[in-house]
């Protein structure tokens, strides 16, 4: 059987983090149509998925709680986060599979993500998190809990944290273990927690976050995963992405994904960080990469549909 890691959208759950609980375990499970058609073809999977909105959301409880409890850490939110969608996940693929006579375990894994703490980001952050603020507001809550704040392309200001480079995951050989064993393995969510390695060998949190994408493709190659498929909101990779001229990619080679990109073709806000983790997995071993709309999964892995990067 071959072993792939899929990588949930961030809007996969949620898309305007407005969405109430019904509305989040609805949209899991229509998100999963596609992850079920692979495990009927037998796929021994490991799922990461994105959690944007549902950081912005806890963000926002800590500002209007802060008088009256403790403010927790971002690496703390993500793990909340990681755990509280890895549930909704779990159980409805869970439900679907009993309901069609599939016997997979299925398991959440709360994953901590190795950096390293010299990464440019962390003296410089740039990525950002949460709702947008007035200037005053920002100035407000940078005080208050000792953030950095930027203003965001004019739209007002948001709270920045590092983004740096995953390195490895820790709980690699856990998760490699059970999947090799069939169970499917929620892990990674929202890019995983990231810490770094102290010298006496311990660990230690980061106030950071990790890109999903990159943290994906860093668990595909540490389980040893053939396959990295990024499930999106389009069903292919385009050049000139919604220009007059827009041209979908179909088969390309890591070598053409490379040229593509040093030509500006995937934009860091659009296409760019997948096609950079796939450029990653690639580089350190993989034998595919997939992109493609969460309703056209199997299509894309039969060949028919989406964009595969190869070596």
């Amino acid at each position: 059987m071959k072993k792939a890691v899929v990588a949930l959208g961030g809007n996969a759950i949620s898309s305007t983090g407005k969405e109430d609980i019904h509305e989040q375990f609805a949209n899991t499970r229509q998100s999963l149509e596609g992850i079920v058609e692979l495990i009927k073809e037998g796929y021994k999977l490991a799922i990461t998925h994105g959690n944007g909105p549902q950081v912005g959301n806890a963000l926002l409880r800590v500002e209007r709680t802060m008088r009256s409890i403790p403010a927790l850490p971002l690496g703390v939110i993500v793990a909340d986060t990681e755990g509280g969608m890895g549930y909704m996940i779990e159980q409805s693929l869970q439900n679907k599979l009993m309901a069609l006579g599939i016997k997979r375990d299925v398991i959440t894994i709360v994953t901590q993500v190795v950096v390293d703490p010299n990464d440019p980001s962390i003296i410089n952050p740039s990525k950002y998190i949460g709702p947008f603020y007035t200037k005053k507001q920002a100035e407000s809550l940078a005080r208050i809990f000792n953030w950095v704040t930027k203003e965001d392309s004019g739209r007002g200001y948001r709270r920045v944290v590092p983004s740096p480079i995953p390195r490895r995951i820790v709980n690699r050989k856990t998760i490699e273990t059970l999947v090799d064993l069939g169970t499917i393995v929620i892990a990674a969510g929202g890019g995983g927690i990231p810490v770094y390695i102290e010298n006496d060998g311990s660990y230690e949190g980061v106030d950071a976050v990790v890109d999903k994408d990159r943290a994906s493709a860093v668990l595909a190659h540490d389980i040893d995963a053939t396959t990295l498929l990024f499930l999106t909101n389009v069903d292919c990779v385009y050049l000139d992405y919604k220009k007059e001229n827009q041209q979908p990619l179909r088969k390309i080679t890591l070598a053409e994904a490379k040229k593509h990109m040093d030509a500006g073709q995937f934009p860091a806000g659009n296409m760019g960080p997948k096609i950079e983790a796939a450029i990653s997995f690639l580089q350190s071993g993989g034998q595919e990469v997939i992109i493609t709309s969460l309703s056209k999964a199997l299509q894309a892995i039969l060949g028919d549909e989406g964009t595969k990067i190869v070596r």
